[in-house]
């Protein structure tokens, strides 16, 4: 149980059958806003890649520790309208948005689907992990069977932390996740893929 982020590959994104976990209805409802924005459709969604541990092909973290210090954290260092952006989408994909797309379709945790772009994402991404020092060249950039989360959970952040001391140590919670929504903004543009909670 748990809340989950992952990739999406081009089968799932583009099936109709939402009982099997296609979600179709909202790729044709998201290149239907896309035209209207004048726009091109969103339609190179690369395929799943098989599952290599450590290939960084795919992106699979659990949303375990409290999101508190976190949230502290965006309202320390970025406006408002940036924290929403950050923490409201419900699908990211790898184009340059001016604002969210909200589509009326029922997200998993949510009555509507909100979908950012994985740019604007990164860029408050990397302010956050600017601002406490997030040491990115130790911590997990392949983030395909939890990596991230057992990375900051089963001893080696802290091992980090008193090795590369920085605001980032104080609350490895807040750490965790601005660490996660950098490397997911980063799988979703290298890989040209949308990513979801599930």
């Amino acid at each position: 149980m748990g809340i989950y982020l992952v990739s999406v590959g081009a089968q799932e994104w583009l099936d109709g059958d939402e009982d099997e976990g296609g979600r179709g209805v909202l790729a044709a409802a998201l290149d239907e806003e896309l035209r209207r924005r004048g726009l091109a459709p969103y339609e190179s969604v690369p395929e799943a890649a098989a599952f290599v541990r450590g290939s960084g092909l795919s992106f699979e973290e659990k949303l375990v520790p409290s999101m508190a210090g976190f949230a502290a954290l965006c309202r320390e260092h970025l406006a408002p309208r940036e924290t929403e952006l950050l923490l409201g989408w419900s699908v990211l994909v790898p184009l340059s948005l001016d604002e969210e797309i909200r589509l009326p379709l029922s997200s998993a945790y949510d009555d509507e689907t909100v979908v950012a772009g994985a740019p604007e994402v990164l860029a408050l991404a990397q302010r956050l992990a600017t601002a406490i020092g997030l040491p990115l060249d130790v911590i997990p950039e392949a983030c395909d069977n939890l990596d991230l989360a057992m990375w900051f959970l089963e001893g080696a952040a802290e091992e980090a932390a008193a090795a590369r001391p920085g605001p980032w140590g104080g609350d490895l919670d807040a750490a965790f996740y601005a660490a996660l929504y950098l490397r997911a903004a980063q799988h979703s543009l290298r890989r040209g893929c949308p990513m979801t909670y599930c």
